[in-house]
């Protein structure tokens, strides 16, 4: 894919401290010259997929998630399914190479059919993965959601899945009032509607012990990736003040898209 204008040229920060900016906005740009190629990064749980998903609603581009694209394959009769069919019944992980193959087939196929950028979901997670994704396109943007991770814990540990219809829900309810300057932070739960309540299931792996481990190892995986693309002046760290009634609107305003949404919903 062509690479596009770089739309920022270093680190900007947005505080969760009386909704203010700590740094400038990315450049103003006309949102119909927004060809955007950009990664969400984030640990597990702090909902980059759903604010990925958001965006790439608003601006007309793919939400494109390396999971989704190895499950895709793994149910077509591609060249890597039977592959891919034996690493994963082994409880093996799926090689850089075969996710940078699909990845690569992907956007190639995005640009074939006219796609104007796309959004990476959780992708690149090491060094070694970032580096082969800049051999392969150019990434203008990496947008790295942050959450304090008492609240992120009490989040993980409250999603629920109707065990019928698959759909994901949260019950917890997250009021932390402020202390020692630290703001507070609210997050209403997302309950189910009465049809599934009776139905939800906790996914087994969703337990306070397991949830500050899997936090653990991201640190780790992802400090080096964070500072691999701080160097290269493309890192957006984004502290989410609440939940996305909250985060939402100041997201928006830290990418210079708050006058966007309005004339879409009008056009619409």
């Amino acid at each position: 894919m062509a690479a596009i204008t770089r739309l920022v040229r270093r680190t900007v920060s947005i505080s969760n401290l009386a909704s203010r900016c700590l740094s400038p906005h990315l450049p103003r740009k006309d949102p119909a010259d927004r060809k955007v190629q950009w990664v969400f990064l984030g640990c597990p749980g702090v909902g980059k997929g759903t604010y990925a998903s958001r965006l790439c609603d608003l601006l007309g581009v793919p939400h494109i998630a390396t999971g989704d694209l190895v499950r895709q394959e793994l149910a077509s009769s591609g060249p890597l399914s039977a592959q891919l069919s034996e690493i994963v019944n082994q409880g093996k992980l799926v090689s850089d190479e075969i996710i940078i193959s699909l990845l690569s087939k992907r956007l190639a196929d995005g640009e074939a059919k006219g796609e104007s950028g796309f959004i990476l979901d959780g992708f690149p997670r090491t060094i070694n993965q970032a580096e082969i994704l800049d051999g392969v396109t150019d990434i203008d943007l990496v947008v790295n959601l942050k959450i304090r991770e008492d609240v992120l814990i009490e989040k993980c540990l409250g999603r629920r899945i109707c065990s019928q219809c698959g759909t994901n829900f949260n019950v917890a309810s997250i009021n932390i009032k402020g202390e020692n300057g630290s703001p507070g932070i609210s997050m209403a739960p997302l309950l189910p509607p009465a049809h599934c309540m009776t139905k939800l299931i906790t996914r087994a792996d969703d337990t306070e012990v397991v949830v500050k481990e899997r936090l653990r190892i991201y640190k780790e995986m992802s400090q080096p990736v964070e500072g691999y693309y701080d160097n290269q002046g493309k890192l957006l760290e984004f502290e989410l003040p609440g939940g996305i009634p909250e985060s939402w609107p100041k997201l928006l305003q830290a990418l210079n898209l708050d006058d966007y949404e309005p004339k879409q919903s009008v056009a619409a």
